[in-house]
């Protein structure tokens, strides 16, 4: 493929390199490089971050335009390429979505044991009736969102981070690796691996929140980078079968607010049932839910894009792609 498509393996492999160093560097450009004063407070100091995480993900989409072997480069072409468009909108936010809320099935199920504990001691307290109860949640839940609406870390977790990172190492990446003639179940590992390496920028963070203690940092590191891995894989995945960059987002924005899956709580196996049938789920449907024909008419723009370098045909889940499955589970 590489003498058709004009962009060879290592090409496409130094690009995206380069796309996650840029990414991390340029976070710490204002102090180190412009020599800026410390931000007086962590708004401020989020807010620099927020700037300089657009302009290397603006980079990192010039730097894609500009490598990728495209017959044109008009603007809506270039925004199907990196599976920014409205057809099939609403498919690639709630079935990705749907499928990724599956694996947090423990953790549905233990937050409902806790309602009804606190319902429970509600009505033992002789606190009133039940629509009472469900009224004292529906104002803690409205607070609650108004509180994370006005925190400026919900907003790196729950808006920047998710946009930026899945700009750069899901629609800028991805398809560079396919151009350069990569294997899809090589980019699927490929991708995860650069995107589990730039949050080693939080080493130091990490090490001074465990009292500089080397061991259970490595062990604090370890359990991200993994994590990381394993949900960049998925998120890839998400971004390849269903050509729309919404998917992956949405399933990022939805783990960064769930955190970690329950898999189980002492005193009670409901949660691990629940957490293994969700998981179960997951697997039967991860292929059928993910089909590109619920998301992709074949006349859009990145079905004509994977059209040209010959990769439609990669999309249909074949024995190839088997290895997908093995690392996954």
């Amino acid at each position: 493929m590489e003498p058709e498509t004009g962009l060879s393996k290592p090409v496409a492999v130094v690009a995206c390199a380069t796309m996650a160093f840029l990414y991390v560097a340029i976070l710490y450009a204002p102090t180190l490089i412009l020599r800026l004063p410390a931000p007086s407070s962590i708004k401020e100091f989020m807010i620099r971050r927020f700037i300089c995480a657009a302009i290397s993900s603006f980079i990192s989409l010039v730097l894609c335009a500009f490598l990728l072997p495209l017959r044109k480069r008009e603007a809506t072409y270039l925004l199907g390429v990196y599976g920014i468009r409205l057809n099939h909108f609403w498919q690639a936010v709630v079935f990705p979505l749907s499928l990724t809320s599956l694996m947090y099935a423990g953790s549905f199920v233990f937050k409902s044991l806790l309602l009804v504990d606190s319902w429970k001691e509600h009505m033992h307290q002789g606190e009133g009736f039940f629509f009472d109860f469900v009224k004292a949640i529906l104002q803690n839940f409205l607070a609650g969102l108004s509180s994370t609406a006005s925190n400026v870390l919900a907003w790196r977790n729950y808006v920047v981070a998710p946009l930026t990172e899945e700009l750069v190492f899901r629609a800028c990446m991805i398809p560079l690796l396919l151009c350069g003639g990569f294997e899809i179940y090589v980019v699927i590992l490929l991708c995860p691996i650069l995107f589990s390496l730039a949050h080693l920028n939080h080493w130091m963070e990490i090490y001074g929140r465990q009292n500089y203690s080397l061991l259970k940092a490595f062990m604090v590191v370890g359990l991200q980078l993994g994590y990381t891995v394993i949900f960049g894989s998925y998120a890839s995945f998400l971004f390849i079968r269903t050509g729309h960059l919404v998917a992956p987002i949405v399933a990022h924005i939805f783990c960064n607010f769930m955190g970690l899956p329950m898999l189980f709580v002492r005193r009670t196996g409901m949660v691990s049932l629940a957490f293994i049938a969700g998981a179960v789920a997951f697997i039967c449907l991860l292929c059928p839910i993910t089909r590109p024909h619920l998301y992709n008419d074949g006349t859009d723009d990145f079905g004509r894009f994977l059209e040209a370098k010959r990769a439609l045909d990669l999309l249909d889940f074949s024995i190839s792609s088997i290895p997908i499955i093995l690392f996954l589970l």
